[in-house]
């Protein structure tokens, strides 16, 4: 497992994208997919960077695991922000118009949608989100 650790704060996306474009190279998976990754990534690392902390800003740790056959990536999200779990909150109904939907829950519904798992934990003052995506 690979670990990066940052301030949540927007100046950082890149890094974070980098480090998980890192770890996923090497599986030479199709642009569709490396596409899908990056979108959660970025959807998540966002939100906690313009939530999790308030006004202000804290730690965040971005871990990677590829494993299994086919290979799998699975990267957690761990802050000490404010206590939030994104898959309570139930889906955005898609088939009303943009006019009609409440506004928020469309991007973490992007993020379920396009990967294979999504799972929340809260543990010792930590918020944990993990994704799950077949490379292959």
């Amino acid at each position: 497992m690979n670990t990066f650790k940052t301030q949540a704060d927007l100046n950082n996306l890149s890094e974070v994208l980098a480090f998980v474009d890192e770890q996923v190279e090497r599986y030479f998976c199709s642009m569709k997919i490396q596409m899908q990754i990056d979108i959660a990534i970025e959807e998540i690392f966002v939100n906690i960077a313009n939530y999790a902390y308030g006004d202000g800003t804290g730690p965040v740790e971005i871990r990677c695991l590829v494993d299994g056959d086919p290979p799998c990536l699975a990267v957690t999200f761990i802050d000490e922000g404010i206590r939030y779990d994104p898959l309570a909150k139930e889906d955005p109904d898609t088939t009303l118009s943009a006019d009609e939907r409440q506004i928020g829950g469309l991007g973490i519904f992007m993020v379920k949608k396009s990967m294979d798992s999504m799972e929340y934990e809260y543990k010792d003052g930590k918020n944990m989100l993990t994704i799950r995506k077949k490379l292959c």
